[in-house]
Order: C-alpha cells, then structure tokens, then sequence
C-alpha cells in the first residue's frame, strides 16, 4: 500500500531529515541549556525520528506501517551492535560520524526513544494523511 495513495515527495522528506538532524546536533551541543529529561532522551528520540524519515526517502512507495516496522527494527539493531565490542568497530565508533550512527554503548532507555521517535514519524505521516489533496 502506498502512503496516502501517493508516493512520499523525497524533497521534503529529505528536508526534514535535515531539520531532525540539526535538532539532534543541537540537542547534543545544549544538553546543558535544557531539563535533564530532554538532555538525556531527545537525541536519541530524534534519532529515531530520523531513521523513520529516512526509510519513507528511500522507499517512497511503502506503507506507512511498513517504513514504521522497518526503522524500528534497524534502530534496535544498531543498538543491540553496541553489545558487541570489537576494536575495528570501536575505531570506527570513535570518529564523530561513526560514534553519530553506531553510539558507543548499550542502553535499554534508547530502544524505548527509537520507538518513540519513529511512532512520531508514523503519526506525523497518519495527521498529514488524513488531509485532502496533500503530498508528503
């Protein structure tokens, strides 16, 4: 089933992967500007948000549920990488972009902002769907 009928307009949704990035980043970089919560759960949320939206770019034609189930599950196998400790991939954890995508160590809090972060995705999909004559 197709979103809504429609192909996902990948202009937009790479945008707003680029709009969750920046607030990941910023959230991150002003962790000591916002509440404790935030600080400790809105990066990895938005990261899961992210993944989610990158998943509707690259299957534009997928079912929202499908994009849902997909980025879920590739969120919670990142994850569950950081279970395993190997020096080659600890080098790469240790860049800023491979430390970005892989994180360093196992949190069980994470899996539980992946989902929420791609049940956010899902529901901005569902709210814009429910609109006549609209595009995503």
């Amino acid at each position: 089933m197709i979103y809504n009928g429609h192909k996902r307009n990948r202009f937009i949704y790479g945008l707003a992967i680029l709009l969750v990035i920046l607030l990941g980043l910023a959230s991150r970089s002003y962790a000591a500007c916002l509440p404790d919560f935030l600080a400790n759960y809105a990066g990895d949320t938005l990261w899961g948000l992210m993944i989610f939206f990158g998943f509707g770019w690259v299957f534009k034609e997928a079912s929202t549920k499908w994009i849902f189930v997909g980025a879920t599950v590739f969120s919670f196998c990142i994850e569950l990488s950081q279970l395993y400790q190997a020096d080659w991939i600890n080098a790469i954890r240790h860049t800023r972009i491979g430390g970005l995508i892989l994180g360093f160590s196992f949190v069980w809090s994470d899996l539980l902002c992946y989902l929420i972060g791609s049940s956010i995705g899902a529901l901005i999909e569902r709210i814009h769907a429910l609109r006549p004559n609209e595009r995503i």
